[in-house]
């Protein structure tokens, strides 16, 4: 499963990081680092932190990224 953050939508209210640290995380204050490549045991923390962003910045799926090389 992958993931892509929208980075000039996400606001660096960090909820995704709260919620799965181990696919993102903040860089400094404002600056969002993260995975793009879901890891096995962690999709439900995922799909968490995709509805708990406040801006929606977080798309999730198997096509997500896929034009993005």
């Amino acid at each position: 499963m992958n993931v892509v953050v929208d980075l000039n939508r996400c606001q660096g209210y960090a909820q995704c990081a709260f919620l799965a640290p181990e696919v993102f995380a903040m860089h400094g204050e404002e600056s969002l680092l993260y995975h793009p490549v879901v890891p096995d045991g962690h999709l439900e923390q995922v799909r968490r932190a995709v509805v708990a962003c406040p801006v929606q910045a977080i798309v999730m799926g198997e096509e997500a990224g896929a034009g993005a090389r």
